[in-house]
Formats: structure tokens, sequence, C-alpha cells
């Protein structure tokens, strides 16, 4: 993960330091990520809370700034938006990404109310501005929210590929930096054919564990200084944990 400071327009947003302070952080967490050998970044407006199902325009002018003038060259990069999806596509279509990370699917009792995306608009609109080709990961177990209804996290997945046309699914835990259930990895691995990524949790301790069920891992909080979801990143805690993948593969 790269997660970019508070942007303009939200409460942490420091106007002082403007938005070439937002392009000079991540740039250097970018530079850690990439220098310490991991296969993907994605970009996440992390600090902007509280926050909204609708970007203003001011936060997607400034991260699609931040993404232009600091994106990977020699591997992949994706866009997470909280939680605005057709944000999310928009930059990463205008940006080059190669995929997103959203909740699509399913409705939630959250921080931020009653949670209900419409995934049949978002897809429509991913259609309409030409970004068929960039893939589209579905949080299933989103973090800060409990779902509404009696469907199983499995009965969720299944239907968020079948009915939904996820590229990708994740899991989550309870919030950014918490463990996510290995259980509920494998009964939904045991029930879909495309890949499923756990999406929170995971750190030296746990990757072997992981990564035994899981495709991959999306990795945010334990790569920052002291483990602390909003800190910089800390390129000694990127290599360890790349050496351990390493050895997995």
């Amino acid at each position: 993960m790269a997660h970019l400071p508070a942007l303009p327009g939200t409460p942490r947003y420091d106007r002082e330091k403007g938005v070439e302070h937002l392009i000079e952080r991540v740039r250097k967490d970018i530079e850690h990520l990439e220098h310490s050998g991991v296969d993907a970044i994605m970009f996440c407006n992390e600090d902007d809370r509280p926050y909204v199902f609708e970007a203003g325009i001011e936060q997607i002018a400034a991260m699609t700034r931040v993404i232009t003038e600091t994106k990977p060259t020699s591997i992949p990069f994706g866009v997470d938006f909280l939680w605005d999806p057709k944000a999310a596509i928009a930059m990463a279509h205008a940006t080059g990404a190669s995929f997103i990370r959203e909740v699509l699917t399913g409705v939630y009792e959250s921080d931020m109310g009653l949670w209900a995306p419409d995934v049949g608009e978002f897809m429509r609109f991913r259609n309409q501005i030409g970004a068929e080709n960039i893939r589209v990961f579905f949080n299933v177990v989103p973090e800060f929210a409990s779902p509404l209804g009696s469907r199983s996290e499995v009965e969720r997945a299944h239907s968020a590929v079948v009915s939904s046309l996820a590229d990708v699914i994740l899991v989550s835990g309870k919030m950014a930096g918490s463990e996510a259930d290995l259980s509920v990895i494998r009964d939904i691995k045991e029930h879909i054919d495309v890949p499923v990524l756990v999406n929170t949790g995971v750190k030296p301790g746990n990757v072997k564990e992981y990564l035994s069920v899981a495709d991959g891992a999306i990795v945010g909080s334990s790569l920052k200084i002291d483990g602390y979801t909003w800190n910089p990143v800390d390129p000694d805690r990127v290599t360890k944990l790349m050496a351990l993948v390493e050895e997995l593969r």
C-alpha cells in the first residue's frame, strides 16, 4: 500500500504543506516499496478520515496528480478510493493503473452509515469510459462494517463472482491492520474460481500461514514505521517481509 496523507477538502489536510508535500511523502514510500521487491503497489487515500461515499472534485484532482507523478515504473499499480468506486476506476483509467480495490456488493452497517454500493451502475460506468481492462478487486468482508442479511461470506463471494463479475475477491479483518479470518479465506477458495487475496493483517509472523491458502496479500500497516497505518513506509520492514515471501515462492 502507498497511503496518501489527507487530500485537499478533507479534515486532516495540511494546507500549509500543500499538495507538494503529498507528492514528496508518497514518492519516498513508492521508492522504498519498489526497491524492496514488492509485486505491485496500490495507492489509497487512507487519511481522508472520516470517509465518504462520493469523492470531491478536489480529492480526485489531487490524488490523480500524486499518482501520475509518483507511480512505479517497474511494477503494476492500482488505485483505491475510500469509498467511491467510480472515482477509483476513473483515476485508474487516467493514470494507467492495472486494478482497483473497492466494496461493490452487499449492504452494510458501517462507520459511514448505511453502505449500499451499486455494482450495476459501477460496471456500466467502467464500460462507458473504456476501462474494461482494469481488474476489479471486490472486498466482500469490509473493514469498519457489518453485513446486513443472513448470507455467509462464501455466499457473498460466490455471488460477487457469478452475478457481479468480480475479477478478484478480498477478505479483510475488522479494521485496517487487523488479521483476516483464515478459515473464511479457505472456505471461499473452495467455492470460487477467481483469485482470493487476504486484504489486511499480513505480517512476518503470519505470512506463511496466509499464503498457504490465499493467492496473494495486500499489505499496508505492518510495513509502516512502528507498524502504524498512517506512518511512512519502513524499508527494513518491507525487506524482511519480502525475504519471507521469496522463500515461500
